[in-house]
């Protein structure tokens, strides 16, 4: 399974690999940090699934969801992120993401985000 963690927080990045090494050891990670370099990544890449934060400077998550969507309406993405203005939200679940987790991501909110990877690679 290949993931693309997409946040221009490195601390959040960090968190995300050492989640996923504990309980996702044979997942590929790869990290950008902001939707363009996104992009290109997965361009590159085809990850499996796709976490992103929706706030980043250059092009921002929903910008970069709205392209990745066009090229590949399939992809599975999933959202985490500080923004939880209710029209944001309903905009993002609209173009079907996967899920959507408002930061900070506990310990119950990990756990569901996991079910999800684990259950998402089966369905493929």
């Amino acid at each position: 399974m290949k993931i693309l963690i997409v946040d221009d927080s490195q601390f959040f990045q960090g968190f995300m690999k050492k989640l996923f090494i504990k309980y996702l050891p044979e997942a590929e990670l790869i990290t950008a940090n902001n939707g363009q370099d996104a992009y290109v990544l997965y361009e590159q890449e085809r990850p499996d699934f796709i976490i992103t934060d929706l706030l980043m400077p250059e092009m921002n998550g929903q910008e970069f969801l709205q392209m990745v969507k066009e090229s590949n309406p399939k992809v599975k993405v999933i959202i985490i992120s500080a923004d939880i203005q209710k029209a944001t939200r309903e905009e993002v679940e609209k173009m079907g993401v996967l899920a959507f987790f408002n930061k900070p991501l506990n310990n119950e909110k990990a756990e569901v985000l996991l079910a999800l990877l684990k259950e998402g690679s089966y369905a493929s």
